[in-house]
């Protein structure tokens, strides 16, 4: 069928010389001519190379999964630089297999050739593999995008909406049903087991953004089995939490709440906050990698609820990573951005979205809290009016 004709682009004055600029970074002559000159070799040989980890990302997200999914960074963390023969040994690798994952996860800076006293050569821990080693929330995460990858097998089907319901559609059950509360503790346990994993990388970042102290009670809605919960108690000693999800995931946290000794605190409420009212009263409410899971009607929905249950001059505490992070913009419209259309619901959003979302229903005063790692979580606290 053929496609209507589109209408002609509105021009601007800086088309023509961009157009120059691509036709000549385009062109094989210059780009030879650019090689091959001093002062712009340097240039040309940097974006090459981005050009290539661009091809071969997919390669390198592979060896990461091969040495998270061995446990070759835990290996080394726990005892120290190792023979090739050795870890041949450990990770149960035939030699020739071993030397060509640690040869790729060393080009990579995951791990680092150590000096040997033997003259062996032993490999160590790199400045990239030293950050997960130990860390249960990345490795989870980098075994969980084993479906992701399935599903973009055939990214142009997922953008044209002609892919059937992939590996993250089944594996975020509430992304593609209509009675989300309906569904069973079984059939949430695998995302919440992720969701509670992954939780520390986003708590340390709000706790060391927010005080918690300042506040006597804590709604966290969408708080799944209550990870987030216990670290806020454990923050604050006076404080008293409440989770609000579905039915299905706060049974997991009560059972949280009595093991960590914190049910006198703690509790959790089940129900789907799109349809149900939160329970009024909190004078703090978090949103912790909740919104970015919905379209805008939902999301408008969502914080309209949240500013009917908070308590007087109580405040909106939401948390997750922001499609204009500065230095990470790729990871919001790029990783965000396709992540959430296999998961079949969501949008990245900018914290200038953010904010009209906000104003939209009534919050006010909105700021944006500094965090440590804005890759992880950028923070926005804002008032209820």
């Amino acid at each position: 069928m053929a496609h209507p004709a589109a209408p002609p682009a509105a021009s601007h004055w800086s088309d023509a010389p961009l157009a120059w600029r691509d036709r000549l970074l385009g062109s094989a002559r210059f780009r030879r001519w650019a090689q091959a000159f001093a002062p712009t070799r340097w240039i040309a040989r940097r974006r090459a190379a981005q050009v290539f980890d661009l091809v071969a990302g997919f390669v390198y997200s592979q060896v990461l999964l091969a040495c998270v999914q061995l446990r070759l960074f835990d290996l080394l963390l726990a005892q120290g630089p190792q023979t090739l023969a050795a870890l041949a040994l450990r990770l149960n690798l035939p030699l020739a297999g071993a030397q060509r994952l640690v040869l790729a996860a060393v080009s990579l800076r995951l791990l680092e050739a150590r000096p040997s006293p033997g003259g062996d050569s032993r490999y160590g821990l790199g400045p990239l593999g030293a950050p997960l080693a130990g860390n249960a929330g990345l490795a989870a995460m980098v075994e969980h995008h084993a479906a992701l990858y399935r599903d973009l097998a055939d990214p142009l089907a997922l953008l044209r909406g002609e892919a059937a319901q992939g590996r993250l559609a089944g594996f975020w059950p509430y992304a593609g049903t209509g009675s989300p509360d309906a569904l069973p503790t079984p059939q949430v346990a695998a995302y919440s087991a992720l969701m509670a994993a992954s939780q520390p990388l986003v708590a340390e970042q709000v706790l060391q953004a927010y005080p918690l102290q300042r506040h006597r009670r804590l709604l966290d809605v969408g708080g799944g089995d209550g990870a987030f919960a216990c670290t806020a108690a454990r923050h604050a000693s006076a404080l008293h939490v409440q989770v609000f999800d579905l039915p299905g995931v706060v049974a997991r946290a009560a059972q949280r709440f009595e093991q960590a000794g914190l049910a006198a605190r703690c509790s959790a409420l089940g129900g789907d906050f799109f349809r149900d009212e939160l329970p009024a009263g909190a004078d703090l409410v978090t949103l912790l990698r909740v919104v970015h899971d919905h379209d805008d009607e939902r999301v408008l929905r969502l914080l309209r609820a949240v500013r009917r249950a908070l308590a007087e001059g109580g405040r909106l505490l939401l948390a997750e990573p922001l499609a204009d992070t500065p230095g990470a913009e790729a990871m919001g419209h790029a990783y965000f951005g396709f992540y959430l259309l296999a998961m079949g619901r969501g949008q990245p959003r900018s914290e200038a979205r953010l904010r009209e979302l906000l104003a939209e229903t009534g919050f006010t005063r909105v700021r944006r809290l500094p965090t440590p790692l804005p890759l992880q979580a950028s923070v926005l606290l804002a008032d209820a009016g």
